[in-house]
């Protein structure tokens, strides 16, 4: 018998962002040194954590309606019911979903919360975003690159700064995926409300956590090349499809589904 993979350490010294998003999502799959850092932010961290996770939502859900069965979500963090696998499974149970992340906590987890229906398949690789091609080696194994896939980065790009080259990182990812293909990419902005931008940077920094809020100019270079789907690139709160926006809420973060040519 092959004995079992050493558990990766978890360091409780520093916050995470995918803890820190749990406790904003009122998990408790978090430590005291998250919980200090999610403490400090203004009430609307919470409600842009909340509405983002809305917007995954939508998203997916609307893609497994169109079809869409292959999905790797990157920056997945702890796992939160329902998880995409969840929602694009209940259209269309065969879907397969790669899940991605760089905190050993949400390995610990995915184990156990990211089953997949009998039908269908999840996996899960810990790797970084900032090396897209350990992350592609992997998906490959699980997903068919022949036909199309949606590529999630869910409110992961502003944690990669200009030094890192994260519009060649998302690149990298996108021009691996053939045609019929989608990149679903949420990213907190710079100039909706700079003042609040401003002020969560510096609780997070203070955490040692850097963010690269962006510029609705700077979110668009992601999908450059690409063909966004209607509404384009919103706010989270109206990123809506089949229905529209419930509610007029203000957010923080800019969202778009863009479709690879």
């Amino acid at each position: 018998m092959t004995a079992p993979a050493p558990r990766p350490p978890i360091d409780t010294s520093q916050a995470h962002p995918a803890r820190v998003y749990d406790w904003l999502l009122g998990g408790k799959d978090n430590y005291p040194v998250d919980e200090a850092v999610g403490t400090q932010l203004p009430p609307e961290a919470r409600d842009a954590a909340r509405q983002n996770r809305a917007f995954m939502h939508r998203a997916a859900a609307w893609l497994a309606s169109q079809g869409t069965d292959q999905f790797l979500d990157i920056g997945t963090g702890i796992p939160t019911a329902p998880n995409l696998h969840q929602v694009v499974q209940r259209a269309l149970p065969s879907a397969k979903v790669v899940y991605t992340d760089n905190d050993p906590i949400v390995l610990r987890h995915a184990q156990a919360l990211l089953v997949s229906a009998p039908e269908g398949a999840t996996d899960y690789i810990q790797a970084d975003v900032r090396d897209p091609k350990a992350i592609l080696e992997h998906a490959r194994t699980v997903l068919d690159f022949d036909r199309p896939i949606a590529l999630s980065l869910i409110a992961l790009m502003h944690f990669i700064g200009d030094e890192q080259n994260p519009y060649d990182i998302v690149s990298t990812l996108v021009s691996a995926l053939p045609s019929g293909s989608h990149l679903v990419l949420s990213h907190a902005s710079s100039d909706i409300f700079p003042d609040l931008s401003d002020q969560v940077t510096a609780e997070y920094a203070k955490g040692g956590i850097k963010l690269a809020f962006r510029t609705r100019e700077g979110v668009a270079r992601f999908f450059d090349g690409l063909e966004p789907v209607a509404p384009g690139l919103v706010t989270a709160t109206e990123w809506f499809r089949e229905e529209p926006a419930p509610e007029s809420e203000a957010s923080g973060i800019y969202a778009v589904v863009a479709r690879v040519p």
